[in-house]
């Protein structure tokens, strides 16, 4: 992402850490706070919206410690087998008696590599792979209060990854470091309006999280460094309605509403050389307004018979509006602008089956496919997303009447993404992220009280 810093000050400027004496004490002026700015602007907006790793459909996550793993996502507002409905389709708790707790632990592994082809005209190496090893999970509860209410609550992260590359990368001018994380607590509540109809709604009050490192062109020795860290908290919605016309067939609609973070941060400088720090002793906020995407859900489940079930999904995301960033910086001559990325909505289908292989096992098998929130052309190295096919497998033991373990593997490809960017100030990189996949590892219980 980049801004262009000459459509807010009229004339074109080649942005340089340093300035020209001749330009007279006026121009030293504009010349020192247009530099400030745009580099504030170029090195940092270039990750503003840290979407931060190659994820079909975006970095909006499936997978979050529960049997859906195994699902490939298949059936998900509609199976209402567990306390994690609540947030999946918060009207689900309405069929689940009595007191349940849900709690699971994942592990994901992904493999995110550069290769640089022959145009690309930085010196580096291609970063290593950018991913590696992530620990998520999830905890839900839920209870009923009547036989029409049912009320939960559930702390879970569904939004967010990281990246981090090699120090000396080809790409470093654009992205060196990033983390966005989203992690949700939820109370919820479910109505049975008829013996065929439940309501649901719930509140995401969402915890972001964000650091981010670039790697700024100087005039000293070596790259320096710009890096933006900040916490903050943003509210919304989920809503959902379950209908069950016969005994076995249930349809699901859930919707989650989107979310705004807004992150601000004054950056910190290193190894700029005395020029640079002197051009920006006296750093602004910078302010990174971003939108977690809205989307819609509709899922069915049927019971095929006592062994057999089929489940689907049809899904929507709003990541046009996640590619909208405000960005903003508080100075006395403050530029403020929203930057578009150019991202387009994502859809998303699943379909699933489990088996009951006994009264003490359930074994699961789905597959899903997300298109892409962004085209080859727009693709950038700080938001490398693409296309994705997930196929998973579960399995769950019922241990007693009250417990059951579980757990699942999904296996998410991504294939080759290319990505070419050119920037005076950041360099010509041109290359792709091959062969680019995930691996999702899941354990769960759950206790029936």
């Amino acid at each position: 992402m980049e801004i262009d810093i000459n459509k807010y000050h009229g004339y074109k400027q080649t942005v340089m850490v340093g300035y020209h004496s001749q330009l007279g004490r006026n121009n030293t002026r504009v010349m020192i706070r247009n530099t400030k700015i745009a580099l504030i602007g170029s090195a940092v907006a270039c990750g503003a919206a840290l979407s931060t790793t190659v994820h079909g459909g975006g970095i909006e996550l499936y997978e979050f410690g529960t049997p859906d793993v195994g699902l490939a996502s298949a059936g998900y507002a509609a199976r209402a087998q567990d306390a994690s409905t609540l947030f999946k389709n918060p009207a689900g708790m309405s069929l689940l008696p009595g007191s349940q707790f849900q709690g699971g632990m994942q592990l994901t592994y992904g493999s995110v590599a550069f290769s640089p082809d022959a145009s690309t005209t930085t010196s580096g190496g291609s970063g290593g792979n950018a991913v590696g090893a992530l620990p998520a999970g999830g905890m839900f509860f839920s209870q009923q209060l009547s036989d029409r209410f049912a009320v939960g609550l559930g702390t879970f992260s569904y939004f967010g990854l990281a990246e981090k590359y090699d120090d000396n990368w080809v790409g470093r001018y654009y992205i060196q470091k990033g983390v966005l994380l989203g992690m949700s607590v939820m109370p919820a509540v479910s109505f049975k309006a008829t013996d065929w109809l439940s309501i649901g709604a719930g509140l995401n009050a969402m915890y972001g999280y964000m650091d981010t490192e670039v790697a700024l062109r100087t005039l000293a020795a070596g790259d320096g460094q710009l890096k933006v860290k900040d916490e903050t908290w943003g509210f919304g919605a989920d809503a959902g309605i379950l209908v069950e016309p016969v005994k076995g067939t249930r349809i699901g609609v859930s919707y989650l509403s989107p979310v705004k973070l807004d992150f601000k941060d004054t950056p910190t400088f290193s190894n700029l050389g005395r020029l640079g720090g002197a051009l920006l002793n006296n750093p602004s906020q910078l302010n990174l307004g971003m939108t977690v995407p809205q989307s819609v859900m509709l899922s069915g489940y049927h019971e095929l018979n006592a062994k057999w079930a089929l489940m689907a999904d049809v899904g929507w995301q709003n990541w046009n509006q996640f590619g909208k960033v405000d960005v903003g910086v508080d100075s006395a001559n403050p530029v403020s602008l929203t930057k578009s990325l150019n991202y387009q909505d994502t859809w998303h289908g699943a379909m699933g089956a489990q088996y009951h292989a006994s009264e003490q096992w359930l074994l699961s098998a789905g597959f899903a496919y997300d298109t892409s929130a962004v085209s080859d052309a727009n693709r950038t190295l700080s938001l490398p997303m693409g296309k994705g096919y997930r196929i998973g497998l579960g399995a769950q033991w019922q241990v007693s009447k009250a417990v059951s373990l579980g757990a699942g593997y999904e296996f998410m490809w991504a294939g080759n993404m290319p990505v070419t960017q050119d920037s005076a100030f950041q360099g010509h990189v041109s290359g792709s992220f091959e062969n680019s996949w995930f691996s999702f590892f899941d354990v769960n219980l759950t206790w029936k009280f």
